[in-house]
């Protein structure tokens, strides 16, 4: 379908050239050429988006800013865009995103997954962190790195994290300042014991910011001592590529999407049906008007061409 992009489209790609029920996806293949990468997703009815990219921008119920879909600063729908026609997410895990001070707002995808899973879901903008250090043993950072485990390893080595603090716990007790009587009861600390039976990832954390620049958040010591998770190798499809990176680096809500689709199948053992899909609602649809545009514009090159 060829159409002229919105103002959106234009100013973002402008921008780049420097560094419900669910229904079947609404998505077509852009060409026989280029198949679109996200046609299989079993998604909600994206008509409200449709409509919103037809009659444009709208304003935002909450600041008053012009925006297209979706506001930016204030995590939620424009006025064309009723929330009730927005598919909600439930997620197994809770997700922070520290955004980098330096990531435009209108650029982030981190914002799609704050809106379709907004209870499941928080935006920090660094320097601020959430405290973690008593929490190490069920929260985890997905970035890749030496350090990094795959999903389906993440259980044995957050059981193996609380067993090594444990050890270390009772090791302090074996030293103490001034000797006590056995009777005094210095048992020390069991991995056994019915306070660590409920063990298990509860928080999952994403770094959101160009990669160049993710060296800042993730060496800060607030997040050192956590489990670091790493994704299996998949292929972006952001607009934005970033110059000199491989397409293995992912969108933020990339990212998201996979890794819970990974957790899905290899942790909690369940099949999946497309379930968490809905994740990738504005992505896809975004995706979808971005590469048609591009599409039309090459064909319009190709027949002043010949």
């Amino acid at each position: 379908m060829s159409f002229n992009p919105p103002a959106f489209l234009k100013e973002n790609e402008d921008k780049n050239s420097k560094p419900g029920e669910i229904q079947e996806s609404q998505t077509t293949a852009i060409s026989s050429e280029d198949e679109d990468p996200l046609q299989n997703l079993h998604l909600a009815s994206q008509e409200v988006l449709q409509k919103a990219q037809q009659s444009g921008r709208s304003k935002c119920l909450k600041c008053g800013g012009s925006r297209m879909f979706y506001c930016y600063t204030c995590y939620v729908p424009v006025e064309n865009v009723p929330i009730e026609q927005i598919p909600l997410v439930k997620l197994p895990l809770k997700i922070d995103i520290i955004k980098h001070p330096n990531e435009t707002d209108g650029k982030s995808t981190a914002i799609h997954a704050k809106l379709l899973a907004p209870e499941c879901v928080n935006i920090y903008t660094y320097p601020c962190i959430p405290e973690y250090e008593e929490k190490e043993h069920e929260v985890a950072l997905v970035f890749p790195g030496p350090k990094s485990v795959s999903i389906k390893d993440i259980s044995s080595h957050l059981q193996e994290r609380i067993q090594n603090n444990i050890k270390g716990k009772n090791d302090d007790l074996d030293k103490p300042s001034v000797k006590r009587k056995k009777s005094e009861g210095q048992d020390g600390c069991n991995v056994n014991s019915s306070q660590w039976k409920d063990i298990r990832l509860k928080k999952i954390i994403f770094i959101d910011s160009t990669w160049n620049q993710t060296n800042k958040i993730f060496t800060d010591e607030r997040l050192q001592g956590l489990l670091q998770v790493e994704l299996k190798s998949r292929k972006t499809c952001f607009w934005r590529h970033q110059k000199g990176k491989p397409d293995t680096f992912l969108s933020t809500i990339e990212a998201i999407y996979y890794f819970m689709v990974d957790y899905h199948t290899d942790i909690l053992k369940e099949k999946y049906i497309g379930q968490y899909d809905n994740l990738l609602f504005f992505y896809s649809f975004m995706h979808r008007l971005i590469k048609n545009a591009k599409c039309s514009r090459g064909k319009e090159t190709r027949k002043l061409i010949q």
